[in-house]
């Protein structure tokens, strides 16, 4: 290989592995797998010892990979948290032990023990987000990322979320651990079979708990099964230990959640063969891992071996190539979530994977198909991501016979044969019908909401019940339930019965807006449902709506209004709104056409705290006189009603020239 081409090799292998770690460590939502990643390290690591002169003092393999995400405070590690340098053959290991036995053998402090073996401690790598714990007195005071390793995130709220971390220790000590973050498969598995449901998945268990604990809000952390091993003491004042193996037993001892699978190895042919055996029966075990690590014992001698910037001398990370298997694709068939996105599914010839039987997977959508070129029929590689999540890999285009068929997505939703369409801008298909069965619980919660027709008592779990019972099939079927069928769904329940009929009754009284609201038309929030109740002031004028109508619209815009336009066209919605219409819920605008429009083509921004009106009533206030409030400032703006303890509106009006005016100038304005 010529230097010309070595330097330009080296330049792409940069930029993919720098645009790959922002997407692992930054972003949560790595693009390839762990294996990929590596070998992209491995060639840039070679080419850079071939050529040092090329080394890039900002390359990945000097340094490490990570930093300290916006909104976190930042935390200094008293002790860096090294990366490892990563093998991947016995061979590697091998070397790995030559060289620290001649650094050891080399010291003059160590020749009485020239003949001795090195002892390893092996321990599974799990794949997870890497943290460090404080504790004062054995009490927990702080938890942060491992971020670029000298400098990572707080994010103590988030840790203390986690079941399985102590937060008072059995021993009153100072210390700081260093473990893993994780979920495990089953719990992952719950997980994503719940979002699955939303029409979402998470791609990966790490993905899924790195990005779980790199959030502002604790909330989202302690809605997920988020687990911790601890691996590593990195300080601990008054308590002194001889070996790694040492430490980690005293670390159990006082509570700490240890990674169970540590083994001490006498020597590194010991080590290979536990390697081996960890390795085939990583499929059993209940978390995922992506190798395992390989650690000197005796801490005297990690002195003398020492480290780099980067990484300690005395250790290693052995990966595992993921385990892949061929297969038939033997069909493609749709599910349709309860958001309405329908979801290709693969059918497999059964195979064993990593331990698991896989007979079925997901496709995502059609890009992923046409991006991997997958055809009804196809042999297939298969392997599990993460050691968790089946994923087809690639299609073995060598192996085809010609009777191979295309797929491609349905028109309709195979579950009510409504509609189904694809936004710009987005790769899920979606779809539209109001009476599909698969979306009939969202639908019906979303319609008896606060955002929708505000049914007092009629919440998600009443619902699902009335749902199950088969006592509702739509929402429309809500006007039509009976006292007695409501209160054959709880012991005592005449009372509930008798509150959420009243509950119905008074919905049915509720202005235009809310029900269109209610209906749950995709884009349309509660502000465009008011505007679209006031300029056509009736469900049947905005039913026959023209396209063009609805564009010109305020707060509707172009996909907004090719939204609702497809939505009333749907035979299911004219179906749906006629047995509304039966059970006399209102179909009209109720409030009277503004006479005075002195605010029309006006729009107003509130910003602050109000003392004379709330928000919503100043927003009324200006849309009675014709005029439209937005939530953020432009040159368009005509005015900003300011308040107390305005901020960043408030400083973005006055750098535009908006017009700022004061609640009692509002009140001139409107007299």
């Amino acid at each position: 290989m010529t230097k010309e081409f070595a330097k330009k090799r080296i330049e792409e292998l940069n930029k993919l592995t720098k645009y790959h770690a922002k997407k692992y460590y930054d972003e949560d939502n790595s693009e390839i797998s762990d294996f990929e990643y590596d070998m992209l390290m491995v060639e840039l690591r070679n080419l850079e010892a071939k050529f040092p002169e090329l080394t890039d003092k900002e390359s990945l393999t000097q340094n490490i990979g990570g930093t300290v995400k916006e909104g976190f405070q930042k935390v200094q590690h008293s002790v860096p948290l090294q990366s490892l340098q990563d093998v991947f053959n016995e061979e590697e290991l091998y070397a790995f032990d030559n060289r620290i036995k001649k650094v050891v053998n080399e010291d003059i402090s160590t020749n009485a023990d020239l003949e001795r073996e090195i002892k390893y401690v092996v321990e599974t790598k799990i794949d997870g987000l890497s943290v460090s714990l404080e504790y004062e007195n054995g009490e927990f005071v702080r938890g942060a990322t491992r971020g670029n390793g000298q400098i990572g995130e707080d994010i103590t709220e988030n840790l203390k979320t986690i079941k399985s971390l102590p937060k008072t220790l059995k021993d009153n000590i100072d210390i700081i651990v260093r473990g893993e973050v994780f979920i495990g498969k089953e719990d992952f598995e719950k997980l994503n079979m719940e979002m699955e449901e939303e029409g979402q998945k998470f791609a990966n268990p790490r993905n899924t708990a790195a990005g779980s604990l790199r959030q502002l809000d604790s909330s989202i952390a302690a809605s997920r099964p988020l687990d911790i091993f601890i691996f590593n003491v990195q300080k601990c004042d008054g308590k002194e230990f001889k070996s790694h193996y040492e430490s980690l037993k005293y670390l159990e001892e006082i509570g700490f959640n240890v990674n169970p699978i540590k083994t001490l190895c006498n020597n590194i042919e010991e080590v290979i063969k536990e390697t081996a055996r960890i390795g085939e029966g990583r499929g059993e075990l209940p978390f995922g891992i992506d190798g395992v690590v390989i650690k000197v014992d005796d801490l005297s001698l990690r002195e003398i071996i020492g480290t780099t910037f980067k990484t300690p001398k005395w250790a290693v990370a052995y990966k595992y190539p993921p385990e892949q298997q061929e297969t038939t694709l033997t069909d493609i068939i749709c599910q349709v979530g309860r958001t309405g996105v329908i979801t290709p599914m693969a059918i497999l010839e059964p195979v064993v994977v990593a331990g698991s039987t896989i007979a079925k997977t997901t496709l995502h959508n059609q890009d992923f198909i046409k991006e991997k070129d997958l055809k009804i029929g196809d042999r297939v590689l298969i392997q599990k991501a993460g050691d968790v999540i089946p994923e087809v890999v690639k299609s073995l285009k060598e192996k085809r016979t010609g009777k191979e068929l295309d797929f491609e997505m349905p028109k309709t939703c195979p579950a009510c044969g409504a509609v189904a369409v694809r936004e710009e801008g987005e790769a899920a298909i979606r779809c539209i019908g109001i009476e599909c069965e698969a979306r009939n619980a969202r639908n019906a919660i979303h319609f008896a909401s606060k955002a929708g027709m505000d049914i007092e008592g009629l919440g998600e779990k009443v619902v699902v019940n009335l749902l199950e019972n088969k006592l509702i099939n739509n929402i429309a079927d809500i006007y039509y339930l009976k006292q007695e069928d409501i209160a054959s769904l709880k012991k005592d329940g005449q009372k509930f019965a008798s509150n959420l009929i009243e509950a119905i009754e008074a919905s049915k009284n509720n202005n235009l807006d809310k029900l269109i609201s209610a209906l749950g038309i995709r884009h349309v929030g509660s502000k465009a449902a008011k505007t679209l109740s006031k300029k056509f002031r009736s469900m049947d004028e905005l039913m026959e709506a023209r396209l063009e109508e609805l564009i010109e619209t305020d707060d509707v815009g172009k996909t907004t209004a090719e939204s609702i336009y497809a939505f009333f066209k749907q035979e299911q919605t004219r179906d749906l709104t006629q047995k509304l219409k039966n059970a006399n819920v209102n179909m009209e605008e109720q409030s009277e056409e503004a006479k005075d429009l002195r605010f029309e083509g006006k729009t107003f921004v509130l910003t602050g705290s109000l003392t004379k009106y709330t928000r919503e009533q100043a927003t009324e206030i200006v849309e009675s006189f014709g005029g439209k409030t937005s939530s953020s400032v432009s040159k368009k703006t005509s005015y900003v009603l300011a308040g107390e303890e305005a901020g960043s509106k408030l400083t973005k009006a006055e750098a535009l020239g908006v017009n700022v005016i004061s609640e009692e100038e509002f009140e001139e304005l409107i007299k």
